[in-house]
């Protein structure tokens, strides 16, 4: 009797985990839907919302506010009150409750019983007819059930929007390690194994930014230096994987995998989250047989020398 596998939009810890590909079933599972955030696979770096980044000069523009006020809510900030969200913006609180209003009317914003506003689902209906995140994320799907299939642990997709990873899908067990991540959430690209792969083969000026750009540390054992950070992208590039070591928790670890477009380059990546204690020959296999099948549902020639 398989685990069940579903979305999940509640904050939790990323795991995934992996099994031999000579395991994989060939057959599509039914897994339940939860309106995914949509986002293009390809963009420019740059320096982030302004709430990530710090206080910059207010927009003019009454878009440009809204835009600033929804910037506000990120992974480790999913809700906020009404002076938070004045405060992180840098909007006045009046001009916060009149836009907040008009948000919460038109469903972009929802507010809980505690006062605290979060995303609201419009957004995510919004979000989900981005046409290369749906086509991505549609085209994935069939193998990321495969390799929740044979590992039974929580599967994610991933792709890169300037210096953060933003996973377009995961599936996820009861019984698996909590995870960090959810759908539409972002987390930094040094910090988790699909962000490394996908930084490994990002254009050199945005791994360059990435590498003098402070990097956040979430355990001990997450990459501190910009030396150490150098030193994995290489290695990444080599091995044509990332293991990501107990970056984000200190009892899981991540295997992630390249997934590649027509043109061969990296759009996205896939990865497995498990126990500290699953030995990586287990999965490893898996998750690169996952990150090829999708490519060449993407359009990806495999070089015949592979």
């Amino acid at each position: 009797m398989r685990t069940p596998a579903h979305r999940v939009r509640s904050t939790t810890r990323p795991t995934t985990r992996s099994a031999t590909p000579s395991a994989t079933p060939s057959a599509a599972r039914s897994v339940a839907r939860t309106p995914g955030r949509a986002v293009s696979v390809q963009r420019k770096a740059g320096s982030g919302p302004a709430c990530q980044t710090g206080r910059v000069s207010v927009p003019k523009s009454i878009l440009g506010r809204a835009f600033t006020l929804l910037a506000v809510f990120t992974a480790e900030r999913p809700s906020a009150t009404l002076s938070e969200l004045s405060r992180h913006s840098g909007l006045p609180l009046s001009t916060t409750h009149r836009l907040v209003r008009e948000l919460v009317a038109w469903r972009a914003l929802e507010r809980d019983a505690d006062g605290r506003f979060t995303i609201g689902l419009r957004l995510w209906e919004l979000g989900v007819l981005s046409p290369g995140a749906l086509d991505l994320r549609d085209r994935a799907l069939p193998y990321l059930e495969d390799l929740f299939e044979v590992t039974h642990h929580n599967v994610q997709l991933a792709i890169r929007d300037e210096l953060e990873v933003v996973y377009v899908e995961r599936l996820a067990a009861k019984d698996a390690v909590s995870v960090l991540t959810r759908m539409g959430s972002r987390m930094p690209l040094h910090a988790t194994g699909v962000g490394l792969v996908l930084l490994a083969h990002a254009p050199h000026d945005v791994q360059e930014q990435a590498i003098q750009t402070p990097l956040k540390r979430f355990t001990k054992h997450t990459i501190g230096t910009p030396k150490a950070l150098r030193e994995t992208l290489a290695a990444v590039r080599r091995d044509g994987y990332a293991i990501s070591d107990r970056q984000i928790e200190p009892i899981t670890y991540s295997v992630a995998a390249p997934v590649r477009g027509p043109d061969g380059d990296v759009v996205a990546a896939v990865s497995v989250v498990v126990p500290l204690d699953t030995r990586t020959d287990t999965v490893l296999p898996a998750v690169r047989a996952c990150g090829r099948a999708i490519s060449r549902s993407l359009g990806w020639q495999t070089p015949p020398h592979t």
